[in-house]
């Protein structure tokens, strides 16, 4: 008789990854990225359009796209996200809003909703299920900040007649230390429900006004190096950050911010 053997992974293609390097985006209010830590965007004081291109492994089919439209209203920021993943016979869509307050720079709170759906041509319809992501970031001090994240915190999955789509349940901590106005370093745990506790780690430096330099890791059975750069002017920010996984090959993100 043989066993029968889920392996999970610990973050799901359709839900990007960070331009935060080593996805340490837990405590981060400068590399910010759609779909982690709605927190992050609190401080934000005029409208961002962001798009994000994740290229896993160098196979097409597991590309995410990302677009967000965030504003800052009087009382709080909301946001519109879109993510996709996939291709003609198989894909994956999550469409999000999210509503983000800092409160008198004592704590900020972020709360975003996703509906994440997914088409099978097998069945030529498309199912679905909303969860939840929430998030605060807690500055200590100017230098120190803790923050947590939790994405789908009530472990929704979507249930076909075909199979039941598996959504990570990922509970994340992290921290941030400003040494410097140009140098921080950033540190974060992550658990998902059915995988490996995942430590990452990295490092952000601003070699000048307009462009920057990350470096970091990440340990989750093996351990994964990550180098990033950011380019910054008045109304225009470009990301990218690359992983280099010892099996699978290069992960990698681009990232365009314009300051409407």
């Amino acid at each position: 008789m043989h066993s029968m053997h889920f392996l999970h992974a610990q973050i799901a293609y359709p839900i990007p990854s960070s331009s935060s390097l080593a996805s340490t985006a837990a405590a981060d209010f400068k590399n910010r990225t759609p779909f982690q830590n709605p927190a992050s965007w609190s401080h934000c004081q005029q409208a961002h359009l962001v798009s994000s291109l994740e290229s896993n492994y160098a196979i097409p089919e597991l590309a995410t796209k990302t677009m967000m439209l965030m504003y800052p209203f009087k009382q709080f920021v909301g946001s519109f996200s879109f993510a996709h993943h996939g291709f003609a016979l198989y894909h994956e869509m999550i469409f999000a809003s999210a509503f983000t307050r800092n409160f008198s720079d004592k704590f900020s709170m972020g709360l975003q909703f996703n509906y994440h759906n997914i088409y099978l041509a097998s069945s030529e319809r498309y199912a679905g299920t909303l969860y939840p992501q929430v998030g605060f970031i807690i500055p200590f001090t100017k230098q120190f900040a803790l923050g947590v994240h939790l994405n789908n915190p009530f472990a929704a999955n979507i249930k076909t007649e075909y199979l039941t789509k598996y959504i990570p349940a990922i509970y994340s901590i992290g921290c941030s230390h400003h040494f410097s106005q140009d140098f921080s370093w950033r540190m974060q745990v992550d658990k998902e429900l059915h995988s490996q506790y995942r430590v990452a780690t990295a490092l952000d430096y601003s070699m000048s006004k307009y462009n920057r330099v990350q470096l970091g890791l990440y340990v989750q059975e093996v351990v994964v190096p990550c180098l990033g750069f950011g380019i910054d002017f008045k109304h225009f920010s470009f990301d990218l950050a690359v992983e280099i996984h010892p099996l699978l090959g290069l992960n990698n993100i681009a990232q365009i911010q314009l300051r409407l």
